[in-house]
């Protein structure tokens, strides 16, 4: 069964080595950071939770490749890595712009963001399916949207995994925007925290320091989103329609990983300014 109630299965189990290792780096990381500069210590974690939201978020986004493209596969037609990117680096740039609000506030407008360029992708995506290409929505994974209760089989053409964006995949594109926006403006946030407080005294001057801490947060956080989206898409391997898609189910493989490459990225932004 899948998140929604898929009725095929297609999940993968954890591996207990591999997740032991991944335990293990991000422990020390945390203990790295913690000798070093323990004013770091929270931000590190407030990182990988950052990277681990943008994992999870991911695995809801609905994503075709190019067998969208032609009509044979439900999604929109791009790939895992560049539609998390777009969702959550719109509410990224929406977060950094309410930094100065305070952490909730910032968080807030990130997810905000994320979930509103998804909404505005998956509405353009069925326009495009439905009155240019003459395409209905149909599930390939399940027969029934688990949502609105339609049915899918009459409409899906033969030879097909199904077509265009059912609304259970558009509100997963949105809950993928808005956990992706949420990640990446909590790794910006604490990131520019630390830098805030560390460049003045690592460099020894002040002026300035402001815009080269924002610039250096922004960086950090494009490039960490960019591995967790990565590794994510890895996992899923292809295309997936959303949280009922069966590959749904490998989110917690996915999490793993992208907790230990976080506390790996987010050790080594930190140290960049302590050492």
């Amino acid at each position: 069964m899948s998140a929604l109630g898929g009725g095929s299965s297609g999940g993968e189990g954890i591996n207990p080595t591999a997740s032991l290792i991944a335990l293990v780096i991000v422990l020390v990381a945390v203990a790295v950071v913690f000798v070093a500069y323990p004013a770091a210590l929270v931000p590190l974690i407030g990182v990988i939770i950052g990277g681990v939201l943008i994992s999870f978020g991911v695995h809801f986004v609905p994503v075709g490749g190019a067998p969208a493209a032609m009509g044979q596969a439900p999604g929109i037609a791009t790939g895992v890595a560049m539609l998390a990117a777009g969702g959550g680096l719109a509410g990224l740039f929406g977060g950094a712009w309410a930094a100065e609000f305070g952490l909730a506030l910032s968080l807030a407008a990130g997810a905000i963001g994320g979930a509103l360029l998804m909404a505005i992708t998956c509405l353009m995506v069925n326009v495009v399916y439905v009155y240019a290409m003459g395409i209905p929505a149909a599930s390939g994974k399940v027969d029934k949207d688990p949502i609105t209760g339609d049915t899918f089989p009459a409409y899906k053409s033969q030879g097909t995994e199904g077509h265009g964006l059912p609304f259970i995949s558009y509100v997963g594109g949105v809950i993928g925007g808005f956990f992706g926006g949420l990640g990446g403006t909590l790794i910006y946030y604490e990131l520019l925290q630390v830098y805030e407080e560390a460049l003045p005294s690592f460099l020894g001057v002040t002026e300035g320091m402001s815009i080269l801490a924002v610039s250096l947060a922004g960086i950090f956080a494009v490039g960490m989103f960019l591995v967790a989206a990565v590794l994510t898409a890895y996992n899923i391997t292809g295309t997936i329609e959303g949280p009922h898609d069966p590959k749904f189910k490998r989110w917690p493989r996915a999490v793993i990983g992208s907790s230990a490459a976080s506390a790996v990225c987010g050790l080594f932004a930190i140290l960049l300014v302590v050492i």
